[in-house]
């Protein structure tokens, strides 16, 4: 079996001080890639800042042999990712991967959460992650190659109490993944997302010393790597968590075609056991494939 490795290549990984981004960054560091550790040293709700995170990161990198760099910009300032994306092509002249992992919690039921809070946490998570996708596209395009993974959370396919902040922003990002992954098809950019279950410092307070052992990040971080490959798919959302792979897909049921004539909310009602049996549901790769199907019924179809 051949190994995959990353000889030649560059990557971004965001939030990359601590956690999951720490061992993403490691990882292709140690399988050949020239890595921009991002990180801007902040507290878990995203308050303060500094490098020293990144900086050993980066020692740990340059200890193995590797080469890294360590960047303390914040991924919501434009300021911040441009320089960013301008020291990794100053020092090695292009930008094969993007790993959008940075973000914050402000966890609050959603009758107690201020706007404001529900703002930082979009503007860091769905923000935080077009900006620096945005800030390496052209470079992506004109090289004709890129792997972007994006992080998504079961919070935003499944939802999670008290985090109507961070599942919106993390469904978000899935919307963002489903049109770049038609947009860098010709480009042959791949964009694809992980939904990570681990222990960081997101979590530690969540769960028991026990079960927190057993969700290392490392555990997460093949799956990572993988879509960074050139093997990689695109448009899929892995999950990821103790060593257990799976792919999430949203789908969508046949239905039932109920017509104009004498169309009623109570045809709604009525039908709710069609429109919503399972049998022949599908996974749209785009959302004209939605409205072919709509066509189709309509045709009786």
């Amino acid at each position: 079996m051949v190994d995959i490795r990353f000889d030649g290549k560059v990557a971004i990984v965001t939030g990359a001080g601590g956690g999951l981004g720490r061992q993403h960054a490691l990882e292709l560091a140690r399988r050949g890639a020239k890595v921009l550790v991002n990180d801007l040293g902040g507290s878990m709700d995203g308050s303060g800042g500094g490098s020293d995170a990144a900086n050993k990161v980066v020692e740990e990198i340059k200890a193995a042999g590797g080469e890294a760099l360590s960047n303390g910009s914040s991924v919501t300032d434009d300021a911040g990712v441009a320089l960013m994306v301008k020291q990794a092509m100053d020092a090695w002249g292009r930008i094969d991967i993007l790993i959008a992992n940075a973000g914050i919690l402000r966890d609050k039921t959603f009758a107690k959460m201020e706007i404001a809070d529900f703002e930082v946490v979009l503007d860091v998570h769905l923000l935080g992650t077009v900006k620096p996708a945005k800030a390496v596209w052209e470079i992506m395009r004109q090289q004709n190659y890129g792997r972007i993974v994006v992080t998504t959370s079961s919070s935003g396919l499944y939802g999670n109490f008290g985090q109507s902040n961070y599942g919106a922003a993390k469904l978000g990002i899935i919307g963002f993944m489903n049109t770049l992954k038609l947009e860098g098809q010709k480009n042959n950019i791949h964009v694809n997302a992980i939904a990570p279950v681990a222990a960081t410092r997101m979590t530690e307070g969540l769960m028991p010393p026990a079960v927190l052992e057993k969700l290392k990040p490392e555990y997460v971080t093949p799956g990572v790597v993988f879509l960074c490959s050139e093997e990689a798919p695109t448009g899929a959302i892995l999950t990821a968590g103790a060593g257990a792979f799976a792919l999430s897909r949203i789908v969508e049921t046949e239905g039932v075609y109920l017509g104009d004539d004498g169309l009623s909310v109570e045809e709604v009602r009525d039908n709710w056991a069609r429109i919503t049996d399972a049998e022949g549901q599908q996974a749209y790769q785009t959302g004209g494939e939605q409205t072919a199907k709509v066509f189709r019924k309509m045709q009786g179809g």
